[in-house]
């Protein structure tokens, strides 16, 4: 049985051939135990179809690592996958370079970028931790699917009133996920949007001969790897006006594929350092321009009350010599 395609019936055939379906796709919740993780809560995914990703419950739902086939597609930093930012703004934000690791970091919701006029590098968000509300197996849904849910406040009393609820799903036996997020304002003055999906990519995903696609059109490579100088200054590329955008990564055998409202999510900022031992590559759909200096441009401003919706889908396939029936 090919459970890439599982359905309703398929999934109540796979009740008859196993004794638990968590054998076939689960969610587990576990705690890390060991190195600056320590005591970080996570939320195991395996679908079944060959993709495994840990969420990250002591941020906002971040994806912590993220592996296909049994290969780690994400980037990870030597501090390791668990370790979390000191509160926003302790060392002058520079905390999160400390952190900074895992295939998905989420910056905002009032500041993007370089630290300026009192904000922490990338903002607020990456500093607070969800709270969860739900997570497991869904076998009874048209599509079958592992899911999680939570809500993270960002609130400083008279300066932030965020909550960000994030669902994350990935369909089982599939190698694809979906982040589902709605913002809201939950104070009583107009706020900035700033948001942006920090998608952080590491050898294998990206090799030697990496090429990056947007729109089908050919913006990157192919990639030296390691090269010698970095980091790369970050690019900013402007997104057509009310399409679904697309962004493709793609090194040796394997794609990573990005989709997204540009109506939502209006540019895509790119970022690497492969420079030897470094070797990581960001795809960084975002809210706000840049300007020349490397600070935000003007954001939009979320009203009291209001709500904005964003998804992103990310696959992951198989290409030329590496394709598998």
């Amino acid at each position: 049985m090919n459970i890439a395609a599982t359905t309703g019936f398929e999934a109540a055939r796979l009740r008859s051939l196993t004794g638990d379906l968590a054998q076939i796709a689960s969610v587990r919740r576990i705690a890390l135990d060991d190195g600056p993780g320590r005591g970080a809560r996570m939320l195991a995914f395996s679908t079944g179809g060959g993709l495994d990703f840990w969420v990250a419950a002591d941020r906002p739902l971040d994806i912590a690592t993220l592996s296909w086939r049994g290969v780690q597609l994400g980037w990870q930093s030597p501090a390791g996958p668990g370790a979390r930012p000191a509160s926003a703004g302790a060392d002058g934000g520079r905390s999160f370079d400390r952190a900074f690791g895992g295939f998905l970091l989420t910056c905002g919701l009032e500041h993007i970028r370089q630290p300026a006029d009192g904000h922490p590098l990338h903002g607020s968000l990456p500093y607070s931790p969800a709270r969860l509300r739900a997570y497991g197996e869904d076998w009874e849904a048209a599509e079958p699917m592992l899911y999680c849910e939570g809500d993270v406040v960002q609130w400083r009393n008279g300066v932030d009133a965020y909550l960000l609820k994030r669902r994350i799903e990935a369909p089982i036996g599939g190698a694809g996920l979906r982040i589902l997020d709605r913002i809201e304002n939950i104070g009583p003055e107009p706020l900035p949007l700033c948001l942006l999906y920090h998608f952080n990519l590491g050898y294998p995903a990206v090799a030697p001969g990496a090429v990056l696609e947007l729109d089908g059109e050919r913006l990157l490579g192919p990639l030296a790897m390691p090269e010698e100088e970095g980091p790369v200054p970050a690019s900013l590329h402007l997104l057509q006006a009310g399409a679904v955008a697309e962004c493709r990564v793609r090194a040796g055998g394997t794609q990573v594929r990005f989709r997204w409202r540009s109506d939502c999510l209006p540019y895509l900022q790119l970022w690497r350092d492969l420079r030897p031992r470094r070797g990581v590559f960001s795809v960084e759909p975002c809210t706000v321009g840049r300007r020349a200096d490397g600070s935000n441009a003007d954001a939009p401003l979320l009203e009291p009350g209001e709500t904005a919706n964003f998804a992103i889908e990310v696959g992951i396939e198989a290409t030329g010599e590496d394709k598998q029936g």
